[in-house]
Parts: C-alpha cells; sequence; structure tokens
C-alpha cells in the first residue's frame, strides 16, 4: 500500500513546535505517512522532509510584511508548486494566517482536504475572514476555548481538544534541569522576543527597568535565531544570557517581564508573576490600533476574560512603568497572589494533558479510517 503524504506548512517557531509534536502521534497512530512541507529543526527532527525552513518566512508588523510584499508572494508561488508535485493527501496549515489562508483558498480549488492547527486570531480581527475558513477548510482545531464558539456560530467543523503548551511544560517538567542559573539570588527574566526587531525595541527598556532590582539575578531569554553579540550591545556582564533554554529560565524565575504572545501563556503556567510588554513601529501600531477590536493582547487576560496581568502597551511601554509594576508583584504583595491564583483558575479552563495526541487521533480517523494505513 503507498504511504499517505501529508504535506505542513508551519512559519514560526511556535508553530514548528506544535507541528513537530503532531507529527510525533501521528507517527504512533499512522507509521506508514511520510510528511513533508516547510517548517523548522523540530519538524525536521520528527522526519519531515523541510522544502523551505522557517528562519526565511517571518515578517513581523505591517510596514515590515509590506517592505518584503515580493518575498512573500514568491514564497506562495513556490509552495504551490511543491504541492502539485507532491500531490499530498492532506494539507495541515499550522497558524501563520496571513499565507496559509491564500494557499487554503488554492488548496479548495484544486479539490485537496485543508486542515488548520491553531486557528488564527480572526476574532480579534478581520472577523469576516471566518467565511472563507468555513468555505476552504475541511476541519479547524484551536487552541484557545474560546474560539470553538467563535467558529461553532458560523457553521465551521472545530474541535478544541485542549491547548499543546500544557504538554509541552508536562514533558520539561518530567527531564533533569540543564540550564546553569546562579541560584544564589531570585530570579528576574526578561523574555524580549525571538525577532530582532523586538529584542531591539524593548530589551534596553527592560534592562532599564530591572536595575532597580539589585538583589535579583537578571537572565534574558535569549533566542537561538540571535547571536550573543547582538545581545551584549544593551546587556553588561552582570546580565546572564540565556539561549533556547526559556523554560529552564521560568521554571526557576521568581518574576518576569514579557513580550506579549505565546510566551505569556507560557510564564503563567509556570507560575511566575508578570508584565507584559508590547511596543511596535509607531504606524504598526496605529494600524492595528484601527483593526484590532479586542479588550485585552495578552493570552492570559483573553482566556480569563479579565485583566489579570498588567499590560504596557506602546507609550505606556517605559521603563519606569515596568519598574513600578514589577514592585506590585514582590513577595508578600496582594496583587501577587491574586495573580498565581488566577493562574490556577487559568491551567483548569485550558483542560488535561494530551493537545497533540488527541488532534492526531481526530486526523487520522475522520481523514484515513477507510485506508488502512
Amino acid at each position: 500500500m503507498p504511504k499517505t503524504k501529508i504535506f505542513l506548512i508551519a512559519g514560526e517557531a511556535s508553530g514548528d513546535l506544535h507541528g513537530a509534536n503532531l507529527i510525533n502521534e501521528w507517527k504512533k497512530l499512522a507509521p506508514n505517512t511520510a510528511f513533508v512541507g516547510w517548517g523548522g529543526d523540530k519538524m525536521a527532527s520528527e522526519g519531515m522532509l523541510t522544502l523551505k525552513h522557517i528562519r526565511s518566512l517571518s515578517f513581523m508588523g505591517f510596514i515590515e510584511v509590506l517592505l518584503n510584499i515580493r518575498t512573500i508572494l514568491r514564497n506562495i508561488a513556490i509552495c504551490k508548486e511543491q504541492l502539485l508535485i507532491h500531490q499530498p493527501d492532506v494539507v495541515v496549515l499550522i497558524d501563520f494566517p496571513g499565507f496559509n489562508l491564500r494557499i487554503a483558498k488554492w488548496l479548495k480549488q484544486h479539490n485537496i482536504p485543508v486542515i488548520f492547527y491553531i486557528s488564527p486570531q480572526i476574532w480579534a480581527w478581520k472577523a469576516s475572514r471566518v467565511h472563507a475558513i468555513g468555505r476552504d477548510v475541511s476541519k479547524m482545531y484551536c487552541i484557545l476555548p474560546f474560539e470553538k464558539a467563535f467558529y461553532l456560530k458560523y457553521n465551521v467543523d472545530v474541535q478544541y481538544l485542549g491547548h499543546p503548551l500544557l504538554d509541552e511544560i508536562s514533558k520539561f517538567r518530567a527531564k533533569e534541569s540543564t540550564a546553569k542559573l546562579s541560584a544564589n539570588k531570585p530570579i528576574l527574566a526578561l523574555l524580549p522576543g525571538s525577532r530582532s526587531q523586538e529584542v531591539k525595541r524593548k530589551l534596553p527598556l527592560m534592562l532599564d527597568a530591572s536595575k532597580a532590582f539589585p538583589d535579583y539575578l537578571v537572565v534574558v531569554a535569549c533566542s537561538a535565531n540571535l547571536d550573543e553579540t547582538f545581545y551584549r550591545k544593551y546587556a553588561d556582564s552582570s546580565i546572564q544570557l540565556v539561549f533556547g533554554e526559556t523554560y529552564e529560565i521560568l521554571n526557576q524565575a521568581n518574576l518576569a517581564l514579557v513580550t506579549s504572545g505565546t510566551a505569556t501563556l507560557e510564564t503563567a503556567l509556570f507560575g511566575v508573576p508578570q508584565v507584559v510588554c508590547y511596543k511596535s513601529s509607531v504606524i504598526s501600531y496605529q494600524i492595528a490600533k484601527a483593526l484590532v477590536k479586542i479588550k485585552f493582547i495578552s493570552l492570559v487576560n483573553l482566556i480569563m476574560d479579565d485583566e489579570v496581568v498588567t499590560e504596557l502597551i506602546q507609550n505606556k511601554c517605559t521603563a519606569e512603568n515596568m519598574r513600578n509594576e514589577l514592585r506590585l508583584l514582590a513577595l508578600g504583595q496582594p496583587k501577587r497572589d491574586q495573580m498565581l491564583s488566577a493562574y490556577q483558575s487559568l491551567t483548569k479552563i485550558l483542560g488535561s494533558n494530551g493537545a497533540s495526541s488527541r488532534v492526531a487521533n481526530d486526523i487520522v480517523v475522520t481523514f484515513f479510517s477507510n485506508r488502512g494505513n
């Protein structure tokens, strides 16, 4: 029997992580499956033939996208050519909506089933895209509990089977610690993001704020895609730089300054009181402000539908405000205890471990149960 061929497309580090876990679980259920597509080192390590690496794909912000529009359009054309060559049985699109929703429309026209894993945040802006998703996507798997109700309103075939970060953190806690962090001081973790643009804007502010906490060891969670020379332009030798070990840092941290995004949820699941920071270019921010219609930007607050963590956005994202908010989260402060209590409720809302396994099982049963794979 010929192998089932699955084409996956991830465009960012988080998508690479979740895609790798999905492949890992899928192989257990259907070993006679070949995986090919776009992703990073983690998906490749699970046996996916990588046609395009994520390092050449991710552009942040409206202006940055416009400046790189030729590259993006060329990538879309390349992807379509590769899909025609490989003729997959199913395509799994992982987040990366600006790119993947265009590919989904094309796949629909070519009668190739489309699975979307990790919903684009269309509930935040351009909700009208839900109609295109309903038309082009065979099944949507979301990872935020409130997203399921949104899609059901539009009769989209959707499942919420848990959040894969719970699996990642559970796996991490089952391993022995590898990071060498000085443990004789409490730790203030700085998570300035993974892109150079983010780090340039926020790390200097975070480091300035950290000066008010001389009794803490300040540790920067550094992206493996950027080198030490880049970070040392901002951080002196008293600052500890740790590359590619964010979970190790959060596992030992007492306080954190965190760039908005998935890291805010990871920080909460590790039980670290945090201040959320967001700062982009002025033009990108003004465009986002006009288009995005949500009360909060952090996943913690969105899931809880309440301001659990303070969000310092754009002009409020200053070193002084960071310092003041961190002081409110020190040991013995009421806000710290309130935040930690809310984190416990957050974990219960997300559900149990095993999301990647459940998604893989649902896909195999739904799309391949009659193939004898």
